[in-house]
């Protein structure tokens, strides 16, 4: 064998261990995050029943533990109907766009240092870019089904992601002006700067708009609108079944998990702990990186529960008024102050 061939075979032999290497990371991610959807509605219907003095599911397993199996394979076995008049090729496809770009989105997200499955360098935009794609399974589902409860429901959500999405990107902005970066890892890094470790101190209002915003992207209470029970019945996958409702189901909740990672990656220092926190108690800087990142995450899927359970859904023409009004105003006033303190530092 001579030089060129060694030099051939060596490249050749790295790229597929390159290539298996990220599809393991691909099955990890993926698996852990199915994991966690399934156990995330478990615990959502535990956290409400004891908020409303009520057990919660306790029959399937030690207090209902395995209730989310008997979901999945009751969803999986149940039949799957397709209304006669439905627009039979995109009432199929609609289902499975949101999954696909949820999914997608777990690419760029850094679970701890050095975790990431993508490294590019718009990671803020790609994510922008997946949220935006999910919104198209629901409006196609909203006309392929045929029916004006499920019509009713696209035309809300395309208005609704059309309102938020803009003072969304918009909250995100003066975290970019803040770290000069769009990588989501270098953000995280860029916080490490501050002896607070983290934007949620001089980007509070960045990070309420953002917060507010995720809650409508995920069309969760109290911005249901697109869904809501005592209007549309279910809006816009009323006419849906089976595992292709539990792909919307499957998608709302990896949506809840993006948002939540989005807001502690930007806000929250993602996977670090604050400097001064470090520095005083020194045994919390030997835990894993990937145990804060969690802790963070999961309080801000609590944050979805405490909601649900307390806060009435908004009529939907103050939705609209919140999200141009307030929100979008709010966000850019916060440019401005962002970019002014740091031309001036």
């Amino acid at each position: 064998m001579n030089i060129a061939e060694t030099i051939l075979f060596t490249g050749s032999s790295n790229w597929i261990l390159n290539i298996v290497f990220i599809i393991i990371k691909i099955a990890v991610v993926i698996g852990v995050t199915m994991l966690h959807v399934m156990y995330a509605t478990y615990f959502e219907r535990k956290v409400i029943g004891h908020m409303q003095i009520r057990l919660g599911p306790m029959r399937v397993g030690f207090h209902g533990v395995l209730q989310p199996l008997a979901d999945m394979l009751k969803l999986f076995f149940k039949e799957d109907i397709i209304p006669a008049d439905a627009d039979k090729p995109v009432f199929k496809i609609a289902p499975i766009i949101p999954v696909f770009a949820t999914l997608s989105s777990l690419a760029v997200i850094p679970f701890f240092e050095g975790f990431v499955i993508a490294k590019i360098n718009i990671g803020l935009l790609y994510l922008f870019a997946m949220s935006s794609l999910g919104a198209y399974g629901v409006v196609m589902a909203g006309w392929a089904s045929n029916s004006k409860y499920s019509f009713l429901g696209g035309l809300r959500s395309s208005a609704q992601v059309i309102s938020y999405e803009v003072a969304m990107g918009l909250s995100l902005v003066g975290v970019m002006i803040m770290a000069g970066s769009l990588n989501l890892s270098e953000i995280v890094k860029a916080q490490q700067q501050y002896w607070y470790g983290m934007y949620l101190i001089p980007q509070f209002i960045a990070y309420f708009v953002f917060v507010v915003a995720a809650f409508a992207e995920t069309n969760r209470t109290p911005f249901d609108l697109p869904e809501a029970e005592s209007e549309l019945v279910a809006g816009y996958f009323v006419e849906y079944s089976g595992m292709r409702f539990a792909l919307y189901y499957a998608a709302e909740y990896i949506g809840m998990i993006i948002m939540s990672s989005i807001a502690v990656i930007c806000f929250w220092g993602g996977w670090t702990l604050p400097p001064v926190i470090a520095n005083t108690i020194p045994a919390l800087a030997v835990v894993p990186g990937i145990i804060w990142f969690l802790g963070k995450v999961y309080f801000h899927i609590f944050l979805y529960y405490w909601v649900r359970a307390t806060v009435p859904r908004y009529r939907y023409d103050k939705l609209m008024a919140l999200g141009w009004k307030v929100l979008i105003p709010l966000a850019l006033a916060n440019i401005v102050v962002t970019s002014i303190v740091k031309y001036m530092s």
